[in-house]
């Protein structure tokens, strides 16, 4: 489909600068712009870009003052990473999206699917799932017995929905995610270690996206919770019974244990690692690698292990990368101390 620079910054409600019959009809990265492409400014750090960029339209911050005339037309937004993100949701919802049964999946009798619901060769749904109206399950996907599915979700190929688990509606699970396998629980004994059969489901709420290959376990008891709009990142791992928060966000290979409670709207750099039993609470940012063994308050920005403030975290760094050296000078400092004490009694 083709639009007008005008016909977007309606869409958008920015303000055009230059041609706004301006058309489009792709998107392009502002550094590989080219005619007929629309791209966006919201690093300073690519604006020398915008000077040379081949693409029709640029979405560029309102308060951004340029040095020297583009091409390009301009449309000026509050915020243009927003503006794109936008953009690019109804791109991806004018796309055709796939309807009907292919012949090779397998659908149990007492299954229940909503309207206009495709599923793909070899999907599997099992005995009493509850697949609600314009779902996409593409092939290889399985749908457990008695799962519950909302409207509108997206499970892409080799994602597994365990038995009894249930989602919300507008839930995404990228290919290979799993939701609802066993908790990691063991009792040790003499002979080895005994399992805890997990007994409980996962809660999926609204508006959830779940990366490719993240793992979320079912609980022991009740139900393992991730809460609206959260949104996780690939290879990350939620143990049993944890809650997470509604619209935390979790980059690639977090892992948080067992029976944790994270509040709303936290933020966590890859390779967070959250130990078990402790609750962190809401608004919580943690720096890629950061370690949390104990709770969190709320309203926090930290990074490390333990966690700490940012800037006595870099300060501390910086002192680390000296040790060596520091080391060092206090051996020497130590002998020079001997040969005094050695001289003052003489």
């Amino acid at each position: 489909m083709e639009f007008t620079a005008q016909q977007i910054a309606q869409m958008i409600g920015g303000r055009v600068e230059g041609d706004e019959n301006a058309r489009v009809n792709s998107f392009a990265k502002i550094e590989e712009g080219r005619p007929g492409a629309i791209s966006f400014l919201s690093n300073t750090k690519y604006t020398h870009y915008i000077y040379g960029t081949q693409s029709s339209v640029v979405l560029i911050d309102e308060n951004v003052v340029l040095e020297h005339e583009v091409k390009a037309t301009l449309i000026r937004v509050k915020n243009a990473y927003e503006a794109v993100a936008r953009l690019l949701q109804a791109y991806e919802l004018m796309k055709p999206k796939k309807k009907g049964i292919d012949p090779l999946a397998f659908i149990a009798s007492s299954a229940t699917l909503g309207d206009d619901c495709y599923v793909g060769a070899f999907a599997y749904i099992g005995e009493g799932a509850k697949i609600g109206k314009n779902c996409q399950i593409y092939p290889h996907a399985v749908v457990g017995d008695n799962v519950s599915v909302g409207d509108d979700c997206i499970i892409y190929p080799n994602a597994v929905v365990y038995h009894d688990c249930r989602l919300g509606q507008r839930v995404t699970m990228h290919a290979g995610s799993v939701v609802g396998a066993d908790g990691f629980g063991f009792a040790p004994t003499a002979e080895g270690y005994d399992k805890i059969p997990q007994i409980g489901i996962v809660t999926i709420e609204d508006d959830v996206e779940i990366g490719a290959n993240t793992c979320i376990d079912r609980s022991t008891m009740g139900s393992t919770y991730v809460r609206k709009g959260v949104k996780l990142d690939n290879l990350v791992q939620i143990a049993h019974n944890t809650d997470i928060g509604a619209n935390t966000v979790m980059s690639a290979q977090v892992g948080v244990a067992g029976s944790t409670k994270i509040g709303e709207w936290c933020m966590f750099g890859g390779q967070v690692g959250i130990a078990g039993h402790i609750t962190i609470g809401n608004r919580v940012n943690l720096g890629a690698q950061s370690g949390a063994p104990s709770s969190i308050e709320d309203n926090q920005t930290l990074i490390g292990t333990p966690p700490m403030e940012t800037r006595p975290f870099f300060r501390s760094q910086s002192i680390f990368r000296r040790l060596p050296d520091m080391y060092k000078e206090l051996e020497e400092l130590k002998k020079e101390v001997e040969k005094l004490k050695v001289k003052s009694e003489k």
